[in-house]
C-alpha cells in the first residue's frame, strides 16, 4: 500500500494507451480529482471501462473533450454531446453493454473469473453481433461487434461475457485507511467497488484518511487487498447532473 501526497503523484505512471476502470454512476461518486490529474498528465489513447462517460465539462467528459480516450465500454452515454459527436464521426470506439453485465464483468475480473454466462442480451445484437463499435467519417460502420458464444442451461439460452481487467482503476470513497480499506457513501457504492476490483493497480481518492484500526471491520465496504494506492483529496466539488425546481 502506498499513501500518495497528491492525485498527480498517484497517477504519475499511467501511460499512453492504458486501460482504466473508473467508478461512479452519472456524476455520483466519480473520482474527479484523479480524472483531472490524468488529464493534466496529457496521456492519450486511453481505453475506459465505466458506467458512463460523464458530461461535457466534468468527470470523464474532461478526458473525452481533450481527445485522450480512444475506446469506451459503458452502459449509458446519453448526457454527453461531445461523446455522441466523436462516436458518430468515427473518432471514438464504443462498446455498449447492459448495465448489470458491465458490473458483473468488472466483479468477475477482480474475482479471477475469466468469463460467465448471463441471460441479458440473448436474442439481441448484444449476443448476435452487429452493434456499431466504430463508424467511418462518412457514417458507415467501420467496425461492428462480433457474435458471442451462447449455450443452453436448463432449457434457457445464455450468452458468454468476458471479464474486465484494467491496467488501472480509479475510484472515489468517503473514508479510507492507510491500508486501503474503503467505505463508500450511500449511492457512491454504485460502480466504485466493482471498478476497484477490476484494476491491476487500483488508486483510491478519499475524503477522509484514517489510521488502521479506526474503521470498524463490519463498516468496510471494500477490503484493502484490492487497493494499491490511496490519496486524501478532501471534499470534492459534487456536481448535479440535472437540477429540477418547482415554480
Amino acid at each position: 500500500m502506498k499513501v500518495c501526497t497528491s492525485a498527480a503523484e498517484a497517477v504519475a505512471d499511467i501511460p499512453d494507451g492504458a486501460s482504466l476502470a473508473v467508478g461512479g454512476f452519472g456524476l455520483c461518486g466519480i473520482p474527479s480529482e484523479l480524472i483531472s490529474a490524468v488529464d493534466a498528465r496529457g496521456v492519450s489513447g486511453l481505453e475506459v471501462f465505466s458506467n458512463n462517460c460523464g458530461v461535457d465539462d466534468w468527470g470523464l467528459g474532461i478526458l473525452l473533450s481533450a481527445g485522450r480516450i480512444r475506446r469506451v465500454t459503458a452502459s449509458y452515454v446519453g448526457e454527453n454531446k461531445e461523446f455522441a459527436r466523436q462516436y458518430l464521426s468515427g473518432e471514438l470506439e464504443v462498446e455498449l453493454t447492459p448495465q448489470g453485465t458491465l458490473a458483473e464483468r468488472m466483479r468477475a475480473g477482480g474475482a479471477g473469473i475469466p468469463a460467465f454466462y448471463t441471460p441479458a442480451g440473448v436474442g439481441t445484437p448484444v449476443s448476435e453481433g452487429g452493434l456499431p463499435w466504430r463508424y467511418d467519417a462518412d457514417g458507415s460502420v467501420a467496425l461492428a461487434s462480433p457474435p458471442k458464444e451462447t449455450r443452453e442451461f436448463g432449457g434457457k439460452t445464455y450468452v458468454l461475457e468476458e471479464a474486465i481487467v484494467a491496467d488501472f482503476a480509479l475510484v472515489h470513497a468517503e473514508i479510507g485507511d492507510t491500508e486501503g480499506n474503503l467505505v463508500f457513501n450511500k449511492t457512491a457504492m454504485n460502480f466504485n467497488p466493482l471498478a476497484a476490483m477490476a484494476g491491476r493497480i487500483t488508486i483510491a481518492q478519499v475524503e477522509q484518511l484514517v489510521e488502521p484500526g479506526e474503521l470498524d471491520p463490519a463498516q468496510v465496504h471494500l477490503p484493502g487487498v484490492f487497493v494499491q494506492r490511496i490519496v486524501r483529496t478532501g471534499l470534492q466539488d459534487k456536481r448535479i447532473e440535472k437540477r429540477t425546481v418547482s415554480a
